[in-house]
């Protein structure tokens, strides 16, 4: 019999793709800050591709097409400076959506970039990280979570919540020693979601 062209490998899988997204523009915004060492932390967890977008260098007017998303599909007209922020969701396995709380509710910058999109977020998980003052800013999470169940999302329950993070940050890190091993917690249900919804959506396409 002839020799094999090569080597199988056996039991090496491709890593999700881990989008982070940046959500407040506000000047003087603490969102970089915790985005940088959520991203830290998910590049440790090894389990996945992580890219961080940064809502503040992205063009998302507040005013949209009239046709929606859902069913324009490719065609639907968004500015060429919103180009790579639908290319990061559009290739992403799984989001972790970075927020403060703003009168109760998350920036009008992340609902711009919710609205703008549809298919992008359709049959993938999203987790929360999250900062504020005493609640650290659980009332917008709350609200993503209804927002992007309705795109069709998975939300994962274990999130990261920071109360008064201008206290308790220091040096770009948080103070609770306890921190990292939540986010941990919060990265291995991502990974689950994200291994298994890429395979159901590889193997059929989601009914939205």
């Amino acid at each position: 019999m002839p020799s094999p062209a090569g080597p199988i490998v056996v039991g090496m899988e491709k890593k999700s793709k881990l989008v982070i997204i940046v959500g407040s523009v506000r000047e003087g915004r603490f969102g970089p800050v915790v985005a940088s060492w959520v991203a830290e932390q998910a590049r440790t967890h090894g389990g996945f591709e992580v890219e961080v977008v940064d809502l503040a260098g992205i063009d998302i007017p507040l005013a949209l097409p009239a046709q929606s998303p859902k069913y324009a599909g490719e065609a639907y007209p968004r500015p060429a400076g919103m180009a790579p922020l639908t290319s990061a969701l559009a290739g992403a396995d799984a989001f972790l959506v970075v927020t403060p709380e703003y009168n109760h509710s998350y920036p009008a910058s992340l609902k711009a970039a919710v609205d703008w999109h549809f298919t992008q977020w359709t049959a993938k998980p999203v987790g929360f990280v999250s900062y504020g003052g005493a609640a650290g800013g659980r009332h917008a999470v709350l609200h993503l979570e209804n927002v992007l169940t309705e795109l069709h999302a998975v939300t994962i329950r274990d999130g990261l919540a920071f109360p008064n993070y201008f206290t308790a940050w220091q040096d770009g890190r948080p103070l609770d020693p306890e921190a990292a091993g939540y986010a941990k917690t919060l990265l291995d249900q991502l990974a689950w979601w994200a291994d298994a919804l890429r395979a159901a959506r590889a193997a059929v396409p989601y009914p939205a």
